[in-house]
């Protein structure tokens, strides 16, 4: 079983929309009983709440679903849990190795990493933009996810 942790700054937009995407494509491959997807924010300013509504109609107009997805912060168990803490940009990088164990650092990339020539690094945030900032979130978010899973199913699989 490998375990996936996307995560943003408060667990509405990106990580959320990364975890529904992933979700959808894993389970079109039949894998959803190997491959495990979650997400958090590394605040908790949204604990508790849905994705953003701009995120989940973003997602919903290209078939993603976020129903029942709630937003929570990091936990300390999570770098127990999880194989690989996939963040959407460079500060989610340096603060999850600020909070990191040392012996768990390995397991942190960037969420784009595994599409390099995607001509970004980071997902930039869309919370305070408009619609078509959620959209380009969500093209980025969706090159990711298919390089992720690639990359899984020939390490792994």
């Amino acid at each position: 079983m490998v375990k996936i942790l996307f995560v943003c700054t408060g667990n509405i937009c990106r990580s959320p929309s990364a975890e529904a995407v992933f979700r959808h494509i894993v389970a079109n491959e039949n894998l959803s009983d190997t491959i495990i997807a979650d997400s958090v924010g590394l605040h908790g300013f949204h604990v508790g709440e849905p994705p953003d509504a701009r995120a989940v109609a973003a997602a919903a107009q290209r078939g993603y679903s976020m129903l029942g997805l709630r937003s929570r912060r990091i936990h300390p168990q999570d770098f127990e849990t999880f194989d690989f803490f996939l963040t959407m940009d460079i500060g989610h990088l340096k603060a999850l190795h600020q909070i990191c164990p040392q012996d768990q650092a390995a397991k942190i990339e960037m969420f784009l990493s595994a599409a390099p020539n995607c001509g970004a690094t980071d997902v930039p945030d869309p919370f305070y933009g408009s619609m078509k900032e959620f959209e380009r979130a969500l093209d980025l978010i969706e090159i990711g996810a298919n390089a992720w899973l690639e990359r899984i199913k020939q390490n792994v699989f």
